[in-house]
């Protein structure tokens, strides 16, 4: 990435670290644990490519200060958080590590970590409603975002690609029904920092763009995450590599081969850059897409 993009990312990323510690600042006496949890979980690293996305198809939509909705960007990150934090779970995916750190249950007890990402969940629906109330966004905008947000986190995104998930754990699945799982697990949350960066950027008619960027792009990367499962590192990674072959979980690199996987990443990140020529000024995502490609962790 050249030096432009580079500040620009690293300054979209710090924006967005800088409202999460905002958004979590309080820590009640009582309840002070949750919020530890909750923010050890924020803290723990991420490229917050999400919020960056939003924050980015809003630009591009012609906000010329897309930083004034860091905080409904944030929103985005905390359901991010919220689900890995509960993927982690021993009656889940039950992973002992998340970006090199202990996951949450096994930082703090897994009552609690159960706690922190239902609270993550319910503020980041907090948060938009918060930016109606507080007059940065009207109330038919706030109710799109909800709407979009919620979508991705139901039966029809993040929730439903898990229970195909585990309903397939250690059985045979064909490409189809894992792309549709995958498409809700991952790919639904970025579609949906796409199409809101786009709603608040007020160009609608830019949706169907921003959303099928967002479903080639998802692929792409869920393959890119499966293909470094194989060949990163554990400082790489910060998890343990081989956990999806160990669980036996079924991967794009387990179906078709390590060759077919890196062939199909980079047709869906060519479709993916094909989608993003609708916007103007697209510079620096078609650079982020491309890296996304090459990434090692």
């Amino acid at each position: 990435m050249n030096d432009m993009n580079k500040a620009t990312l690293d300054y979209y990323v710090e924006l967005i670290d800088n409202k999460l510690l905002e958004l979590t600042h309080s820590k009640p006496e009582l309840q002070g644990q949750v919020v530890e949890a909750m923010e050890y979980s924020l803290q723990a690293g991420g490229k917050r490519l999400r919020p960056v996305l939003m924050l980015e198809f809003c630009r591009m939509c012609g906000e010329r200060q897309p930083e004034k909705y860091a905080e409904i960007a944030c929103s985005i990150e905390l359901i991010h958080t919220f689900s890995l934090i509960h993927d982690d779970l021993p009656c889940m995916d039950d992973d002992d590590y998340r970006r090199g750190k202990p996951s949450c249950h096994k930082a703090f007890p897994e009552n609690i970590a159960l706690l922190a990402g239902d609270a993550l969940n319910t503020l980041a629906f907090e948060v938009i409603a918060n930016s109606a109330m507080n007059g940065v966004i009207s109330a038919d905008k706030a109710v799109m975002l909800i709407s979009v947000l919620a979508r991705a986190v139901g039966t029809d995104g993040m929730i439903g690609g898990q229970v195909i998930d585990l309903k397939y754990e250690n059985k045979e699945i064909d490409v189809d029904t894992l792309n549709i799982l995958q498409t809700c697990k991952t790919g639904a949350l970025i579609e949906a920092a796409c199409v809101m960066g786009v709603i608040l950027g007020d160009k609608l008619e830019a949706i169907p763009f921003a959303a099928d960027y967002a479903q080639a792009m998802g692929r792409a990367f869920q393959i890119v995450d499966d293909i470094l499962d194989v060949t990163g590192t554990f400082e790489e990674l910060g998890k343990p590599i081989g956990s999806d072959s160990e669980q036996h979980k079924n991967t794009y690199v387990s179906l078709i081969g390590l060759d077919k996987s890196e062939q199909i990443a980079k047709q869906l990140t060519v479709q993916a850059l094909g989608h993003l020529k609708y916007f103007e000024d697209s510079v620096f995502l078609t650079e982020l897409t491309s890296d996304m490609l090459t990434r090692r962790s």
